[in-house]
């Protein structure tokens, strides 16, 4: 059966992006360094076009992120800075000509825009219409494969107060943001229903896996 899977790193301190994100610095202040863990990792520089890299743990963390993987969803600020309508902007992502997703890609936005197809096999389409209607459009996309949430912080808050997440997978580095977007903030309660189930952890990172318990 299909799972609605989130994957997402976070600080000691629970910022999963740090503070003044910009077009400069798109997950805040210092933000880079939540990710410098999975940025080393042959899995995903091969996902990226780059060679090298390092295996072992943490890379089995990102190919598992991937793995049976066959839609993803989004939130607008992920995708990036542009705010208000699409007319007249020509911003297509910040992944280039040939985005590492493969699959579709469904955009949460409150401005409507046609679909933007890519190299690849990635196609963003741009859902006005919220999160349950997104995510029903992805996982009838993804074929009897499961669909992931890209990020950011805020749209995987959105599906766990829903309790629409099956799989939760937090990778918490060893740094301090002091500041920026908190992933368990505004939760109601918290990602209620998803129980602990592995955890494993390398110098440069702790990788926690939630799943909701099978009734």
């Amino acid at each position: 059966m299909a799972r609605l899977r989130a994957n997402i790193s976070m600080s000691l301190d629970g910022y999963a992006a740090g503070p003044g994100q910009s077009l400069e610095q798109p997950l805040g202040k210092d933000g880079e360094e939540l990710h410098e863990w999975a940025l080393a990792t042959q899995s995903w520089r091969g996902a990226h076009g780059r060679e090298g890299g390092e295996s072992g743990l943490d890379d089995e963390w990102i190919k598992a992120a991937t793995e049976n993987v066959g839609a993803t969803i989004m939130g607008r600020n992920m995708f990036g800075p542009v705010r208000g309508s699409w007319e007249g902007e020509d911003w297509n992502g910040w992944w280039g000509d040939e985005p590492p997703f493969h699959t579709p890609v469904f955009v949460l936005t409150h401005h409507a825009r046609e679909p933007l197809e890519l190299e690849g096999g990635t196609t963003f389409h741009f859902v006005t219409d919220g999160i349950e209607a997104a995510l029903e459009r992805a996982l009838e996309a993804a074929g009897g494969k499961d669909v992931t949430i890209g990020g950011g912080a805020s749209t995987v808050q959105q599906y766990l107060r829903t309790g629409l997440v099956d799989e939760l997978t937090v990778h918490v580095a060893p740094v301090l943001l002091g500041g920026g977007r908190r992933l368990f903030d505004d939760l109601d309660g918290g990602p209620v229903g998803l129980q602990p189930v592995e955890l494993e952890a390398s110098p440069a990172a702790a990788h926690f896996r939630f799943a909701r318990a099978v009734a």
